[in-house]
């Protein structure tokens, strides 16, 4: 299975590091809010967003390939 990836560097740098601070926020407090930590380190981690994908956004930059 081949996925489109629309999640680039930085952006995903990002998201990886929000997601493990919200996941641990929210161990620390017992709240349900863990889950959009998960969903952030996951969509950073294989490089697509669902979210991105309607809209046509993307922050990757696909390679030339010459």
């Amino acid at each position: 299975m081949t996925t489109h990836k629309n999640v680039g560097g930085p952006d995903r740098i990002a998201r990886i590091i929000l997601g493990v601070l919200v996941l641990s926020v929210a161990m620390y407090f017992g709240s349900l809010w863990g889950i959009l930590g998960l969903v952030m380190i996951a969509s950073g981690t294989i490089r697509f967003c669902p979210v991105y994908f309607p809209f046509g956004i993307s922050t990757h930059k696909e390679k030339n390939q010459s």
